[in-house]
């Protein structure tokens, strides 16, 4: 069993039927106003499980399946049914994680709103790259193979500029804490994944 696939069935249905039910996406969305002001605190993780369109719920499920599914395998490996466990609280603590930023900064703005599973996608691609440091990993910006070791920066790199920069409308720094999450976490978890992290590098 994958809950990878749970994870991916449950946020196409939802997100689908919110795609035809605006009323059913704005009460799921992420509105820090509301969070704090109205202790809509359950926003916090709903919003992951809706999208704004195909394309925003396609690219993340497509992002999830791929190194969801392998990192649950190597969590197995590594830890047995532990694995279960952690790969959940990943994905939830992904999601609640990458809200703290945009709560910080928009609790007194009405108008903030966010959706999508990017921050828990996130902690999971950086999971991944925490086990797998040398894997290969392509971006459409970067279409040959680099070191995950090498593409994680970067994509923290560009998450952090774009965040700082904004004016694209994308929760950047919603990507950006998600994959900080990812790589606490699983040192958190194992510290060893940190040494090994090093020692894999350099070989």
């Amino acid at each position: 069993m994958y809950i990878t696939y749970l994870l991916l069935a449950v946020t196409i249905l939802i997100s689908v039927m919110a795609f035809n039910n605006d009323a059913l996406k704005w009460k799921l969305m992420y509105n820090p106003y509301n969070v704090v002001h109205n202790n809509e605190w359950y926003r916090s993780f709903t919003h992951a499980f809706i999208h704004a369109d195909w394309t925003h719920l396609i690219f993340n499920m497509f992002v999830l399946y791929s190194f969801g599914k392998p990192l649950e395998d190597l969590m197995r490996h590594s830890y047995g049914p532990k694995a279960y466990l952690y790969f959940s609280c990943l994905y939830v603590g992904g999601i609640l994680f990458s809200t703290l930023l945009s709560l910080r900064r928009n609790k007194d703005n009405i108008h903030y709103n966010s959706l999508g599973a990017s921050g828990a996608v996130m902690a999971v691609l950086f999971g991944f790259v925490m086990m797998m440091p040398n894997a290969k990993l392509m971006m459409i910006f970067i279409p040959i193979p680099v070191s995950a070791y090498i593409m994680a920066p970067l994509i923290l790199a560009i998450e952090y500029y774009m965040s700082k920069r904004g004016g694209t409308g994308i929760a950047h720094d919603a990507h950006f804490a998600g994959a900080v999450f990812g790589i606490i976490f699983m040192i958190v978890v194992d510290y060893h994944l940190l040494l090994d992290f090093f020692s894999k590098i350099g070989t």
